[in-house]
């Protein structure tokens, strides 16, 4: 079995090395799914982990329809993470209307230029999970993040069985969402699957002595995936302006 670790934190990369994960998925903000780490974050994963590093490719929260511009950020994303050391790179794309986003998917494979990609979770969210997994094992994405499109991979784990069966030996499912150390075996003898992906977290509590905990830095709550919060150019344009 192949373990893989979600990480967020160099503190996390370091429990994973010394725990003997076998891969990590370096990311940025666990909080909103996921995002693009930065390049000293890739930089000092690859020299404190021995095994795999598959990097998330993801600009920003919220769903998963990309303008050309985060398209072509995404593409730079990928040409680092292969100079820098990572292993593999993650992404999603979808249309509008749940479908996968053909172009967009392609443009990053060209990117990768036979670098192994993963789908993530967006996966999920497709409109059609079967239909989905069929494209993107004729792409040759090597593996697919998922909780059966359910919001815990506990919740569809007969589904995801069944996606297992689907993918043969084309492409590895890599069963994820929710799951507990405890539940790992579970979902390798319900599910089939040869990997399981967890973030395996506990709280940890900060060394700061001075504290002002009224004085909020971050946003005290996350949107959900259908809503972000991006700058209004009205709102810019008034704010310029000043006191009328």
């Amino acid at each position: 079995m192949t373990l893989e670790i979600c990480v967020d934190s160099l503190d996390s990369i370091l429990a994973c090395a010394e725990a003997g994960a076998d891969r990590i998925e370096l990311c940025a903000s666990l909080t909103e799914g996921g995002l693009t780490p930065s390049a000293g974050t890739l930089v000092q994963a690859r020299s404190l982990f021995p095994g795999e590093i598959a990097m998330m490719i993801r600009p920003r929260g919220g769903d998963f329809v990309y303008r050309p511009e985060e398209i072509a950020a995404m593409c730079a994303d990928i040409e680092l993470a292969r100079d820098l050391g990572a292993d593999a790179v993650v992404f999603g794309c979808l249309a509008p209307d749940g479908s996968l986003d053909l172009v967009a998917i392609e443009t990053l494979l060209d990117a990768c230029d036979g670098f192994p990609a993963v789908f993530h979770r967006a996966f999920d969210v497709c409109s059609e999970l079967p239909d989905a997994l069929e494209t993107l094992a004729e792409f040759g994405f090597e593996r697919i993040l998922t909780s059966g499109g359910a919001p815990f991979a506990m919740d569809a784990l007969d589904l995801i069985a069944i996606l297992v069966q689907q993918a043969g030996d084309r492409l590895d499912i890599l069963p994820g969402g929710g799951i507990k150390a405890d539940q790992v075996a579970e979902v390798i003898r319900r599910t089939g699957a040869n990997q399981v992906h967890l973030s395996a977290r506990s709280v940890q509590e900060s060394l700061m002595t001075f504290r002002r905990p009224e004085v909020p830095i971050g946003a005290l709550t996350v949107p959900g995936e259908y809503e972000r919060f991006v700058a209004d150019a009205a709102l810019i344009a008034a704010a310029r302006l000043g006191p009328g």
